[in-house]
This record gives C-alpha cells, sequence and structure tokens, in this order.
C-alpha cells in the first residue's frame, strides 16, 4: 500500500499546491510511482478527464508533475461557487446538485466513504500519495466536521508538513499560531514546518527559525524561495490578475468576470514574446486591445449584467464595431448572442438579452456537457482566416444548448469523446471579426496561439509570424523540472523521506 504525505497551510494560497507538484516531480524523479490527492477542492478552474468526468485542475497540474493521467480519483469532490453562498457540488466527476452553504456542512461528512473510496483506488496503485489540504486546519468553526485537512490526514494516517507565507507577512505567528489551534493529537501529525515564497538572504532568517522550532517544538524542514514558475494556478488568487497593465505590440485584453473559470485557457498567450495579456476589470483599464476575451464564467447571465451595469459591454461593443476581435469562451460564447434564457433556473433563472454580437441563442438545462474533444477550425474568412484546418483539443463543460440562425457560420468541427462514446459535431460561430466556442484549452496547440498572434500583427502592419509560439506541453514539462530542482536544493529532502518512511 502507498505511503502518504500531506501538505497543509496556515491560509489560502500559501503555496500548497505548487509544493506538492514539486514534491510529487522529486518524487517521480526519485523513480517512484507517485499520485496527488485532494479531497474537495473549492475552484471554478476545472478539467474534464477521458472517461468525461470532471476534476479540479489543481490536481491535474500535480498529475501532470508525477507523469501520470489524471482521473478524478485524485480529487472525489470539487465545488464550483454559483454565488456567495452556494455552490455546485461535484462528486467523482459527475454533478451531485446545487447546495447553500450551510446545506452542505451539514451534508458532507456523507461524502467520506466517496473520499476513501478514490484515496484506496489510488493507494493500490502508487508508491506515494501527496495529499494536498484546503485553506487552514486551525478554521476553528470548520474543525468538527472536517474533511479537509486534518480529518483526512486521520483517515489517510498520514504526517503533515504545515506551509506559512512569509511574503505576506507575520509567517512566525501563521505557523505558531495554527499549530497553538490544532488539537493535541492534531499537533502530533505536524512531523515539520515549512517557510514559502522567501527572498533575500536566509542567514537574517536563522536566527527566527530557531526561535519557531523552539516555540512550536517541531523542525523546520526548509525554507523554500518565491520561484517564478509557470504553472496552472487553481483560482482567483492568480497573481496573473494582479499584473500591470502595460500594453505590448500584440495586446490581449481578458474580461475578468467576477465568476470566471478556467482563465488558465489563455496561459500559452503569455509564452509568446510581443504579447501582452491582461486581465481587465474596469473600462478604464480596457483601452484599444488587438483581442478582447470574454472568458468562461460559472454565471453567465449575473456576469453579463454585472459587465451590462459597468459599462464594460457597451466598451466591448464599440471596440467590436471598430474591428477589434472579440473571442467568446464556454459563458463568454454565450454572452455573445441575441439571448440566454435560464428557463428551470439553473442559473439566475429568466431571460436577458444577448450582446447581439453572433446569431444565436442560448437555452440552459439540467444536463451537464463534460467531453474531451479533438477537430479542427472550418475553413474560414476574415481575420482569424489564418486558422483555416488548424488542428485543436481541448474539453468542453457548460451547461446549456445554443442555437444558431441566419449568416453566422460554425468556427470548429469537433470529434467529442465522452466515455466511449465518439460523437462528430460542429461546434462554435465566427461572424466578422467575432469568434465563439465552447472549447475550453482551445490556445493550447502550438500552431493556435502563433497563427492568432500573427494575424493580429497583420492586422496592424507588423510582421510577427516569427514570433516563437511555444509547445505548451514541453514548456510546462520544464517548468515541472525547475520547480523540482528549487524545492531539492531548499528543502531537507533527507527529512521529508524520514518522515514519509515513518508514517504516523
Amino acid at each position: 500500500m502507498a505511503k502518504a504525505i500531506m501538505i497543509q497551510g496556515t491560509m489560502s494560497n500559501a503555496g500548497k499546491s505548487l509544493l506538492a507538484a514539486g514534491l510529487c516531480r522529486i518524487f517521480k524523479q526519485d523513480g517512484y510511482r507517485v499520485a496527488p490527492f485532494k479531497s474537495q477542492n473549492m475552484a471554478l478552474n476545472s478539467f474534464i478527464t477521458e472517461e468525461g468526468l470532471e476534476m479540479g485542475r489543481a490536481q491535474v497540474m500535480q498529475a501532470e508533475a508525477a507523469g501520470i493521467k489524471p482521473s478524478v480519483y485524485m480529487n472525489p469532490i470539487l465545488l464550483k461557487p454559483t454565488n456567495d453562498t452556494g455552490s455546485q457540488v461535484i462528486v467523482n466527476g459527475e454533478v451531485l446538485g446545487n447546495m447553500p452553504a450551510r446545506e452542505y456542512f451539514a451534508y458532507k461528512k456523507n461524502l467520506i466513504p466517496d473520499i476513501m473510496d478514490a484515496y484506496h483506488k489510488l493507494e493500490e496503485e502508487y508508491d506515494i500519495i501527496v495529499i494536498e489540504g484546503a485553506g487552514s486546519p486551525a478554521e476553528i468553526n470548520l474543525k468538527q466536521d472536517d474533511i479537509v485537512n486534518m480529518g483526512m490526514a486521520k483517515m489517510a494516517k498520514a504526517p503533515v508538513l504545515l506551509v506559512g507565507d512569509i511574503d505576506r507577512g507575520g509567517v512566525f505567528a501563521q505557523l505558531v499560531g495554527t499549530v497553538a489551534l490544532l488539537d493535541e493529537d492534531e499537533r502530533g501529525m505536524v512531523k515539520g514546518l515549512i517557510i514559502n515564497k522567501f527572498r533575500g538572504d536566509k542567514t537574517i532568517l536563522d536566527p527566527g527559525i530557531k526561535m519557531l522550532e523552539e516555540k512550536a517544538g517541531i523542525p523546520v524542514v526548509g525554507v523554500a524561495p518565491y520561484l517564478s514558475i509557470q504553472v496552472e494556478d487553481e483560482d482567483s488568487l492568480t497573481e496573473r490578475f494582479g499584473k500591470d497593465q502595460e500594453v505590448n505590440l500584440i495586446d490581449i485584453a481578458v474580461i475578468r468576470l467576477p465568476r470566471i473559470s478556467n482563465f488558465t485557457d489563455f496561459n500559452p498567450f503569455e509564452m509568446i514574446e510581443g504579447v501582452s495579456l491582461r486581465y481587465v476589470k474596469h473600462v478604464g483599464e480596457l483601452k484599444h486591445p488587438d483581442m478582447i476575451v470574454l472568458p468562461g464564467t460559472k454565471n453567465t447571465m449575473e456576469d453579463l449584467l454585472w459587465m451590462r451595469r459597468n459599462g464594460l459591454e457597451a466598451a466591448i461593443l464599440k471596440e467590436a464595431r471598430a474591428g477589434c476581435v472579440v473571442f467568446g469562451i464556454c459563458g463568454g460564447f454565450q454572452m455573445l448572442g441575441e439571448q440566454i434564457s435560464d428557463p428551470q433556473g439553473v442559473e439566475a433563472g429568466g431571460e436577458i438579452r444577448g450582446m447581439g454580437l453572433l446569431p444565436m441563442n442560448t437555452v440552459f438545462a439540467g444536463n451537464k456537457t463534460r467531453t474531451r474533444v479533438s477537430g479542427r477550425f472550418q475553413t474560414m474568412d476574415g481575420i482569424l482566416g489564418i486558422l483555416s484546418e488548424v488542428e485543436l483539443e481541448g474539453y468542453e463543460i457548460h451547461m446549456g444548448k445554443t442555437s444558431f440562425r441566419g449568416e453566422g457560420q460554425s468556427l470548429t468541427r469537433l470529434s467529442a469523446h465522452s466515455g466511449h462514446l465518439t460523437e462528430e459535431k460542429p461546434d462554435g460561430a465566427f461572424l466578422g471579426n467575432v469568434y465563439g466556442t465552447y472549447v475550453h484549452g482551445i490556445f493550447e496547440k502550438e500552431q493556435v496561439a502563433g497563427k492568432i498572434v500573427t494575424a493580429l500583427g497583420e492586422k496592424k502592419g507588423l510582421d510577427l509570424s516569427g514570433s516563437a509560439a511555444v509547445d505548451f506541453a514541453a514548456f510546462k514539462e520544464t517548468q515541472y523540472d525547475l520547480l523540482a530542482a528549487g524545492l531539492r536544493e531548499n528543502l531537507d529532502m533527507d527529512k521529508i523521506y524520514e518522515i514519509l518512511e515513518m508514517g504516523l
């Protein structure tokens, strides 16, 4: 049976996901079969497996680092917030339903058999399981029914490494305070402390480390540096949203919707020299980009109304009329149509007017489309005609069916794979300089992002055909290796292996 080690944090965004990925890579490099696991993930960034099941992208990233295929067993419960007080609950890759927070809190212990069944399946196949916690284990109002931090560590009999974020300040108080709020048996499960995101001269930190070990009674097993590693972020705490708004030769503006999902779709553009990828929340930030992207969202209707109220919709329509390329993905694609209807109350209920840029209507229904897809762009004219017949792949996750009328044409021809079923179908639409698709990950193939940048350059009289589009999958492999190298240099891996071997 597999040995386990668990990464918990003093807070959200302490770096648990990245450290777990780094350990997965190190264990893989050392010859072990290793898998990630997180019992419950709350995020709007999700992924569809080859079986047509949905899981959080953080565990997909960690599976890539481990060199294995993603499986829903790595993330048996996924919560996708629909508003400030409720979430869609996904169990073993399939939608269980929408629940208010209080209802889910009372229900979640019923999911322990699902969690442990998934964990045991991994346990039978791998040598090591790297478990990630969520938020902080010291949330004293939530501890009684915990299934993701110390509750999970107890069920898996996993020793814990507790991570604090020095970049936010107060790391000693974070770590000592968290340990102090744990129950006595839980404190005994914490076998090592990690200070994460350190910048500067470590010798200045050494006296504090000694005092930290004395006060907590737990050894510090490493001070991990602030690593500029470009891998996929888990949720809306991503630092990508806080980047400056400087405009480069080619400027791509992604609308930062309140319930934005799968923003990792656009990461490939960050790899291309001369391209600025900006996340825009206010009209004043929009400027005059070469392409505006409407991303996926967990609530299409509410986020469209948000754009309508704050003036972004009007600004986008003005840019579209001036010839700017507008590209919608999933919920952003639905917004581009003429009408969105929700007769069953899947989202907000009722119906609203769309942006009117594509001749189509969307009706929400209870069934969720979850498929992996491959295919190619249809023959197109216009600014992005360069994409004609270019191959693509990705996945669909959406509620709702979209029907077309009039002059719009299908954007892509897909082969959709859901479990053992394969279906040939058209997808998306384009009209003039407006494009939309349900396919997440559509920009990840090297040719797609590169050709879009080339076309946008040609429109401005720039020859960017020599700009190096990056093989995104290969690039991520280099980043996982850099992550592993950075952690090996700064963590006491001998001590971590000792903790792993001893267990609880």
